[in-house]
């Protein structure tokens, strides 16, 4: 598996490379990010949330590497508390308005430096933390001015993969990726000897 070369790679240059290799905390935003941003209530007024199933495993991967992710949303849910339990986050920082001094807070914590963070998010209130941050990812149904401000764009849109595509950009950025993805390539080849 030595010299796996990811799709993307090619789109990754050498100054965003660096800019992910230093990451220690990656905080996402949750709706347009983890989720495609469209609210949904059911007729007894419930709300309903779709997570992408690509982007769990992605953040377990990178916990499983050693980084620390955060997820900061202006909007309170259990729905968002019950997935960010499920994947095993505990940095849920939830009706945080200003995403900046929520990151900052998370900074302070840590005893980590701003570039060594870095900040997924799609609209206006995720400007501050996503300038903020060392390393700043929108996606291609962001807001212009986010993405125009952000080291890098997705090519997959705001819950439909996003968060895995930023999950392996770190990942491979650190050396990382290969060993996450080692575990799965082991058993298929076996099977074929």
């Amino acid at each position: 598996m030595t010299g796996m070369v990811h799709p993307l790679q090619n789109q990754w240059d050498d100054a965003l490379k660096a800019k992910a290799a230093g990451i220690r905390l990656v905080a996402f935003d949750v709706d347009g990010i983890m989720s495609d941003g469209r609210l949904y209530f059911s007729a007894g007024g419930d709300e309903l949330k779709t997570f992408n199933i690509l982007d769990g495993l992605g953040l377990k991967q990178l916990m499983h590497a050693g980084i620390t992710v955060a997820v900061i949303t202006g909007r309170r849910s259990p729905l968002t508390e019950k997935r960010m339990n499920d994947l095993g986050i505990s940095h849920l920082m939830q009706g945080r308005e200003d995403k900046r001094v929520a990151l900052q807070e998370l900074v302070a914590d840590m005893d980590i430096t701003a570039g060594q963070i870095g900040y997924m998010g799609d609209d206006l209130p995720d400007l501050p933390a996503l300038q903020y941050a060392g390393l700043g990812i929108s996606v291609p149904n962001g807001h212009w001015l986010v993405r125009r401000h952000a080291d890098y764009c997705t090519q997959a849109a705001g819950g439909q993969g996003a968060v895995r595509e930023a999950c392996e950009l770190i990942l491979w950025a650190q050396g990382q990726l290969e060993n996450t993805l080692a575990p799965y390539l082991a058993e298929s080849q076996d099977d074929r000897a």
